[in-house]
């Protein structure tokens, strides 16, 4: 079970913004999409999700066409928290929360009590009875993770029965460090408990310290994909980001370091 892409291109107009591009998202695996700005990271993104249809190629979703899913389907299966959010009305962050778990059937009690567990994962508890409109950026970021982690919910207690995924497209940029940590952290977390986990990132080491699995994108297409400590070599990133770069050993973690020269 995977939520597959295979050969997938995506036009608008005359731009062709992905090119038969291949992406598997595998439950239990984190994969980060990275490249420079224009790369298509968006845009392979929003075609994994539904919101954009494929010029060319198939999608899956454990094991269907997407066409063969109903929209609460899908939303029971995959969970994207975008970059901004467009939210304006005065809820209380708790209830922006429970939003996520509409495509369920569970029960109030139930779904108040999973929303109170996302806040606290996410480590936004204490904002709940606060109103989302007046939040900082980085604050509503978080109630956002908290939301989409609400709506395809499992703990270590629950068994998947279907396969379900997280997508997260730049889901730091708004954040100061330690939260940029705490969100890849919860990310690791996620995959840990049996989800496949796809996040858009810019920042280099993040990838290296939480991807397993990692795709470059450039003008559209897949320059390369495969481990993350394979792919992450030195003349390709700098040929990447047109930037000299080392990739070097971590000196006090085991993953690899990047350092623009």
């Amino acid at each position: 079970m995977t939520l597959t892409a295979k050969g997938i291109s995506y036009r608008v107009g005359r731009h062709t913004l992905v090119e038969n591009v291949d992406v598997e998202v595998m439950p239990g695996r984190v994969t980060a999409v990275l490249g420079p700005n224009g790369a298509g990271k968006s845009s392979l993104l929003n075609v994994l999700t539904g919101e954009a249809s494929p010029s060319a190629g198939q999608m899956t979703l454990n094991g269907e066409p997407y066409a063969a899913w109903c929209r609460e389907d899908i939303a029971r299966q995959v969970a994207v928290l975008p970059q901004k959010s467009t939210l304006n009305f005065p809820f209380h962050a708790l209830e922006v929360v429970m939003m996520g778990r509409i495509p369920h059937a569970s029960g109030h009690a139930r779904d108040l009590e999973i929303a109170q567990a996302c806040l606290k994962e996410a480590g936004c508890l204490h904002l709940a009875k606060r109103s989302f409109p007046v939040l900082s950026g980085g604050e509503q970021q978080r109630v956002q993770l908290a939301r989409v982690l609400a709506q395809i919910y499992n703990d270590a207690s629950e068994s998947l029965e279907i396969a379900r995924y997280l997508l997260l497209d730049e889901p730091t940029a708004a954040l100061d460090p330690a939260h940029q940590q705490l969100t890849l952290e919860i990310a690791r977390r996620q995959a840990t408990l049996g989800l496949g986990v796809l996040i858009i990132l810019h920042d280099l080491n993040l990838a290296a310290r939480y991807a397993d699995h990692v795709l470059l994108l450039q003008n559209g297409r897949c320059i390369a994909q495969g481990a993350t400590d394979t792919v992450l070599e030195d003349e390709r990133l700098s040929a990447l980001y047109q930037l000299p770069m080392r990739v070097i050993d971590h000196p006090v973690r085991p993953h690899k370091l990047v350092v623009a020269c």
